[in-house]
């Protein structure tokens, strides 16, 4: 069983989940394999997870406090006092060294520990720690293979005189440029609206729901999509 400070308990955790894609938090299948994932590990030792957090469609590049799942997660630990936030694999948490230890740091604010169910770097001895580093290091490596594939592929794109991005929530792509797309539009005024009204994101989600507002592909709005709508709408006031 994880240690964890006197003033929380060892044998509850708090269950972190991240996928990068959008196609990925479409499907769910990348988040409920970690879900299964956490859940053999919590029952192989006999924790009790008391809560689920997840950031669908986030990139393990995004700054911390950008990450709705996370930050409720962190919270969590609080609530529950609760002494353990275990992730499927450490890069779930970042692919960021940085990032990582910043993110390792606010759980032991909470005291708590930070573990990994795929059981990398467990362990305080010096040994541990190195390959918690490496293991972060790694992360961030490949995470700038990835970004420098991507950036040599976007400058092909624009060199061929292609248009770069998807249509944001509440535009469509029409001959070249972005034109209002009215169901999506009322979908975002409606976000505004709530988060003026001092909403949570999750609140926010929920009222959407109930409402009957569907996405793009005639899903629910998920809660990444509810952030980067009033995180986009607020940075422009």
């Amino acid at each position: 069983m994880p240690r964890a400070s006197t003033r929380t308990n060892a044998s509850l955790a708090v269950a972190y989940l991240r996928v990068s894609s959008g196609q990925q938090a479409d499907s769910r299948l990348g988040l409920e394999g970690q879900r299964a994932t956490i859940q053999r590990w919590a029952d192989a030792r006999g924790v009790q997870l008391v809560a689920w957090a997840e950031d669908a469609g986030l990139s393990g590049a995004v700054a911390l406090e950008k990450r709705p799942g996370l930050m409720e997660a962190l919270a969590a630990l609080r609530l529950h006092r609760a002494g353990v936030l275990v992730v499927d694999k450490r890069d779930r948490i970042a692919r960021d060294v940085v990032l990582a230890a910043m993110a390792e740091r606010l759980v032991e604010r909470e005291h708590a520990r930070l573990f990994s169910a795929a059981g990398e770097g467990e362990g305080d001895e010096p040994g541990a720690v190195l390959m918690r580093h490496m293991i972060d290091a790694f992360a961030e490596y490949e995470r700038a293979l990835i970004g420098a594939r991507t950036s040599s592929a976007l400058k092909a794109k624009v060199a061929r005189g292609e248009r770069l991005g998807a249509a944001r929530v509440g535009e469509r792509l029409v001959g070249g440029s972005y034109e209002p797309e009215e169901k999506e539009a009322a979908l975002v005024r409606r976000v505004m609206e709530l988060r003026g009204q001092g909403r949570t994101f999750r609140a926010i989600r929920a009222q959407l729901v109930a409402e009957g507002f569907r996405g793009r592909q005639g899903r629910a709005p998920r809660l990444a999509t509810v952030f980067a709508i009033a995180n986009r709408n607020e940075a422009r006031r």
